[in-house]
């Protein structure tokens, strides 16, 4: 008995795509032709690419605003909530069910019964708030110059790009069923190295147009530690990673980052 052979490398790019797309934003793709481990390993290392064009709108949105009459923090809530749009507020329902999960007690199980719930609690609405104001009040902060926006535009990149990071082999599922389940561990070393270097090229791309290194290292390095924060002690507590642990790492990733890169701009 022979095994189907492994479909071709540009099939396999063409497929994580649509799935990072498909998956991580609000906009309509053709839907892949086929999902298995590699090509959910692949679109989450190329989950930064898929975002880029929801990035450069938010980004134009934000230049327009800042010249406005409209004061900076009006313009910002308007732009993080444009950004929860276009991803369907999944990665802050995420948030907000982890939350509830981790304040129900130690028990593993029951954490994971109170995050499979519809309903959100006082812990997941404070999570969701909290964060919430961070993105907001930093970007406030960083709207007001082409150099702060085009950190903003970084932050909003790595925070997707931590996605591989949370999806590294050796991370297990928290599950069996979910995307948790279907993403966990498929990010290999040698892919999560290429993606993090292409995250660094970025961040210094960036970094040298805005005429700030520093703050746009910091802004990647901030936002990749903060999410493997999130991820180790989930992991930790729920024993591997759920669609929610992802959703937590990006919304935590971005406000940290947001701030770091208002805090050195």
């Amino acid at each position: 008995m022979t095994s189907d052979p492994p479909p071709p490398r540009g099939r396999v790019l063409r497929d994580a795509l649509r799935l990072a797309v498909g998956t991580l934003t609000a906009f309509p793709v053709p839907p892949p032709e086929r999902v298995d481990r590699r090509v959910a390993g692949a679109a989450m290392a190329l989950a930064p690419p898929a975002m880029l064009p929801t990035a450069v709108v938010l980004g134009l949105v934000a230049w327009a605003g800042s010249r406005s009459p409209a004061p900076p923090l009006l313009v910002a809530s308007l732009v993080v909530a444009a950004l929860a749009l276009s991803t369907r507020a999944m990665h802050l329902d995420g948030l907000a069910d982890l939350a509830d999960g981790l304040s129900a007690g130690f028990d593993r199980e029951r954490a994971l019964a109170v995050m499979k719930r519809s309903d959100t609690g006082p812990s997941g609405i404070a999570a969701i708030v909290l964060v919430l104001l961070v993105q907001v009040a930093a970007l406030s902060g960083l709207i007001v110059s082409l150099a702060g926006i085009g950190l903003a535009l970084l932050a909003v990149l790595v925070s997707r790009h931590v996605l591989a990071w949370a999806c590294r082999r050796g991370v297990p599922a928290a599950t069996a069923g979910g995307l948790g389940a279907t993403v966990a561990g498929t990010v290999s070393p040698a892919a999560l190295a290429a993606a993090t270097a292409a995250a660094a090229v970025l961040a210094v791309a960036v970094g040298l147009a805005v005429g700030d290194v520093l703050a746009a290292g910091l802004t990647l390095v901030v936002a990749v530690v903060s999410a493997v924060v999130v991820v180790e002690h989930a992991r930790r507590r729920l024993g591997g990673i759920t669609g929610d642990v992802l959703g937590a790492a990006v919304e935590v990733s971005l406000a940290c980052a947001l701030a770091a890169a208002a805090a050195t701009l």
